[in-house]
């Protein structure tokens, strides 16, 4: 049998398709799915969920002058294999291939970038009602997880879209899962209405939504229709937010999902309607099926036996140096508390949870509320640990200078993936977090060069009791140190002195440490001996060793895994208040470039950052050398 997934390079070949061809399109996908998530590692679960919802969309709405947009959009892989991607999808995560998310730059089918959660209500609700200024009439489609439901966000928009009555179509793509089990009430409130029996067959599905939207009949009928609707919803939140809602309908029956799509495109209904459909995360293999994530995130996999090929390494990861550690100190501190929003195997938390079932809180996707929540717990003599990614961390801003800062509560940061972090892109990539919290008066914020300092910022973090702190941390696996004892702790703001050497210095914050020991041996070869400098603290800096090296140094370097106005402004700062730069010195920042760096492999990204061993050798020597040329222009001057 010809595979019908070869006719397909663009939504357009998928409707010249029978309807009746359509289940296997659905089969035919997930298999190709597969295959090409085995080699390139990346989202797996997530897409195997929504096949038949993907093929159903496109089969049915005119994409893409219909807008779709999918939420987070790391389900997304199926769509770009049907939207002129095909030939270009085992680049995936890979330098200068596809997005792992959608990218508007990458394909006008993809018209809003996304990857953080509960964005798609929001930005479609601005298109339809653009559209409606526009006199246009072409639809408007967001596809929403339940897990992503979870943010306040999302609620904002259906608020804001009921009001406004507009054209919009919200699928709630409900599978019990964000990446791991979803929480609080919003999770329950979709169980009670799968619970109650009301996961419609084809039939019954159709006959309700073509009673909901025809104009023939009578007024009894849609009495009727109403009453009907009040069973099915059950005065649902939907409802009251002013949406239609149909559902819940079987996200996997590709025929029913293409009765309903036809009918909704093909209503006269004005206001907002919502479709909650019920999918399977990991639908169709079973290693996913069976795995507690679904196998939300893989690498590469051996598609018979599902075994994923991980790399080896004697050292830990950082996440689980974090969670070991706080259980250790949990462990004689009952006033420890764990915090996490929908992340609790990223964070490391699910660990403590096995531990501390009762002082684990995941909240959801919710990063301001964790942040309030947390300070809260603070305001009544608890230590929480709000375990956050930094690039999520950027979502709570406000609450963090708001309700923490200003108040100086002690809720401690955790913050996860700083920096960049290889195959998910710029999205996220911890670039920010050093500058938009070192910023802040009566902040702590640390960074980690190795997983032993690491454990050392924990114990610090944990006598931290009049004031926020914040210790920064990268994703994979540290560098194979020996661990120090829970009892070992940092003296505020004080930095360490790693290597002593002659005319340059550096000052290090964060785990680029390793690649200026590095520099330094090229440079020591070279006949140029540098001193280099673990700061360990952003903010308070380290004002007595900073000044002692600005006067002993020609040269001095600050490299950090962050933006402009971090570590490197701050010390900046502090050199020219104390007049540092009439004596002389030159100082030069190394921080991440003013541009958002692709997906790469890490190595690569922090290479074409300028942040590797040979772009430090190069400033180093760069600026060294522009000494002499001053020098020697100096003495033509004299002479």
């Amino acid at each position: 049998m010809t595979k019908l997934i070869r006719q397909i390079n663009f939504p357009e070949d998928l409707r010249k398709l029978k309807k009746d061809q359509l289940k296997q399109v659905s089969v035919e996908l997930r298999d190709e799915l597969i295959d090409i998530v085995s080699e390139t590692g990346g989202h797996l679960g997530a897409g195997l969920g929504v096949v038949e919802l993907t093929v159903a969309l496109h089969y049915v709405f005119d994409t893409p002058k219909d807008k779709l947009v999918w939420d987070v959009s790391h389900q997304t892989y199926p769509h770009k294999i049907i939207t002129g991607r095909k030939d270009r999808i085992k680049t995936l995560r890979k330098g200068g291939g596809l997005s792992g998310f959608t990218k508007r730059s990458e394909s006008e089918y993809d018209p809003f970038g996304a990857a953080h959660s509960s964005t798609s209500i929001s930005s479609t609700l601005g298109m339809a009602v653009a559209k409606k200024l526009s006199n246009n009439n072409n639809n408007v489609v967001a596809v929403i997880g339940d897990g992503a439901m979870s943010a306040g966000m999302a609620y904002e928009a259906m608020n804001n879209a009921g009001a406004l009555k507009s054209k919009l179509i919200v699928v709630l793509n409900d599978n019990d899962m964000s990446i791991s089990k979803p929480v609080g009430a919003m999770s329950k409130y979709l169980a009670r209405l799968l619970s109650g029996k009301l996961y419609f067959s084809f039939r019954e599905t159709v006959k309700m939504v073509i009673s909901a939207f025809s104009k023939r009949f009578s007024q009894k009928a849609g009495k009727a229709e109403d009453l009907l609707r009040g069973i099915v919803t059950g005065g649902t939140l939907f409802s009251e937010l002013g949406f239609y809602y149909i559902g819940p309908v079987d996200g996997h029956d590709v025929d029913n999902l293409v009765q309903i799509f036809e009918n909704v495109k093909n209503s006269s209904h004005q206001g907002p309607i919502l479709i909650h459909v019920r999918t399977q995360k990991g639908k169709g293999y079973k290693p996913a099926e069976e795995s507690g994530d679904k196998y939300h995130g893989v690498s590469k996999f051996n598609v018979s036996t599902g075994e994923q090929s991980k790399s080896k390494s004697n050292a830990p990861s950082y996440t689980k140096v974090f969670a070991e550690t706080l259980i250790k100190h949990a462990e004689q501190d009952t006033k420890i508390i764990g915090i996490t929003g929908a992340m609790p195997s990223g964070t490391g938390l699910n660990l403590f949870e096995k531990r501390f079932p009762d002082r684990t809180f995941d909240v959801g996707i919710a990063e301001q509320h964790a942040v309030t929540f947390a300070a809260g717990l603070a305001t009544e003599g608890y230590k929480p640990y709000a375990a956050i990614y930094s690039t999520f961390l950027q979502r709570a801003y406000d609450q963090v200078v708001h309700d923490v800062a200003i108040q100086s509560l002690p809720v401690r940061f955790a913050i996860d993936r700083a920096g960049l972090v290889g195959a998910d892109g710029p999205t996220h990539a911890g670039s920010f977090d050093i500058t938009y919290l070192s910023t802040l008066p009566n902040f702590v914020v640390m960074a980690a060069s190795d997983e032993s300092e690491l454990v050392k910022m924990i114990n610090t973090s944990v006598h931290i009791n009049d004031r926020p702190s914040a210790f920064r941390y990268p994703r994979g696996n540290g560098i194979g140190v020996t661990m120090p004892s829970i009892n070992e702790l940092l003296k505020i703001g004080k930095g360490r002195v790693i290597k002593e050497g002659k005319k340059a210095a550096i000052l290090n914050f964060g785990t680029r440490l390793e690649e200026c020991k590095k520099a330094s041996e090229i440079l020591s070869q070279r006949g140029i001996n540098i001193t280099i400098i673990d700061a360990r603290f952003s903010k308070p800096l380290d004002e007595k060793l900073i000044m002692e090296i600005a006067n002993n140094h020609e040269v001095l370097i600050s490299i950090e895994e962050g933006s402009i106005g971090g570590f490197g402004s701050h010390v900046m700062q502090l050199l020219s208040d104390r007049g540092v730069f009439d004596k002389g010195l030159k100082f030069r920042s190394m921080i991440l470039p003013d541009s958002f760096i692709d997906q790469d492999t890490p190595e690569k990204m922090y290479e074409k950052a300028g942040l590797d061993c040979l772009s430090i050798v190069n400033r180093i020597q760069e600026t060294l050398n522009s000494n002499i040329v001053l020098a020697k222009n100096k003495n033509k001057i004299s002479n």
